[in-house]
């Protein structure tokens, strides 16, 4: 694991779970940080990224750095002969994440990352419900995220206004994630942004009181038109203080489907068909409701040893990354965007896994 920092807590309380691969460093720019890690979830070694890529044992690297490290730690590992799963973004600029999964091919390593909340019981008892036919052929979809950032509660939330932030590139790999996951491969986008509030204070600590210039946009409204004939629009909000809007819905030709958070792994899963006339809870069908951070690197070292195609795979989370980039990019030229990229939908894990199993 190369990056000891906030998120990686819950990435190695769940590696604890999984059957398909072990932790066994740590690294960090800061070194206390790795060792503390090491000796909080008893990893054998704390140590620096260059001995991680050197250890010829290290099979796979789980990137957890900041998104302006991405790129750079993800290349070193494909360079190294390891594969490589990255938190998200996959990179912050379209040409290095191009690169990665070029280079990734070529070196005949895996490449992927975050999110893998698509794989959780909620949005995989979706995927169920949508490939039975449940609610028809999905034709319109609107998703919504709305809030105030991050400043008061995270403890070093700087990058979050930064380039390779905002909420399009914070929480938009979620929710594209999951709609490519149930609908498809998106086509081409048109948006609008704005940057409402040019300075941010930091209101949690360590940092109370610190300001911080925001340098992204911070507020994205954008039209989406998959290549199955669907549209669809998304809101990826950190101006707004307070909102009542669901997160996904999915229309059919036969129903309509509410899907879960898109940043939780777990439900509710609700489904409106005409003969019932009112929305209904759908139990979840699936395993992995609980936070379960780490899913995708399971099924990443599953793939490794099987061969099969991993789910959070390098296609698409380039698709999702080119996407992100479409919608700041047609809102800067005030035109429509095509994406050049496609990406077929991950296969939908199996019913009836064991906990800590991602394959029967």
């Amino acid at each position: 694991m190369v990056g000891s920092g906030f998120i990686s807590g819950i990435y190695l309380e769940n590696s604890k779970i999984f059957n398909s691969f072990d932790v066994v460093a740590c690294a960090d720019l800061i070194m206390e940080r790795a060792e503390g890690r090491a000796k909080e979830f008893d990893i054998p070694k704390a140590c620096s990224t260059e001995e991680v890529m050197a250890d010829p044992d290290i099979e796979l690297v789980l990137n957890l750095t900041t998104p302006d490290g991405h790129y750079s730690v993800a290349k070193q590992a494909i360079e190294a002969g390891k594969s490589v799963y990255n938190e998200k973004p996959l990179a912050i600029d379209l040409a290095d994440g191009k690169e990665l999964v070029e280079i990734a091919k070529e070196a005949g390593v895996l490449v992927g990352g975050a999110p893998d909340t698509f794989l959780g019981g909620g949005i995989q008892t979706c995927r169920k419900l949508i490939d039975d036919g449940w609610i028809g052929e999905p034709i319109a979809v609107n998703s919504f995220l709305a809030n105030h950032g991050h400043e008061s509660w995270h403890p070093d939330p700087e990058f979050y206004y930064k380039k390779g932030g905002g909420p399009m590139f914070d929480m938009g790999p979620y929710y594209l994630t999951a709609l490519v996951n149930l609908v498809g491969p998106i086509r081409q986008v048109k948006a609008s942004t704005q940057a409402t509030f040019e300075e941010r204070t930091i209101t949690s600590e360590p940092k109370f009181g610190t300001k911080i210039k925001v340098d992204v946009p911070t507020h994205i409204v954008g039209i989406m038109d998959f290549h199955n004939n669907a549209t669809g629009s998304i809101l990826t909000s950190f101006d707004v203080w307070a909102a009542q809007l669901p997160r996904i819905e999915i229309y059919g030709t036969l129903g309509s489907l509410s899907v879960p958070d898109p940043n939780t792994f777990g439900g509710p899963v609700k489904i409106y068909l005409p003969e019932h006339k009112e929305w209904r809870e759908v139990p979840v069908s699936h395993g992995y409701t609980f936070n379960s951070r780490g899913l995708g690197v399971a099924d990443m070292a599953n793939a490794l040893r099987s061969g099969r195609l991993h789910r959070a795979n390098g296609d698409l989370t380039y698709h999702v990354l080119e996407a992100m980039h479409a919608f700041h990019n047609a809102s800067d030229n005030e035109r429509t965007v095509t994406l050049e990229s496609t990406v077929e939908k991950p296969a939908p894990l199996p019913l009836g896994l064991i906990k800590g199993y991602v394959d029967p």
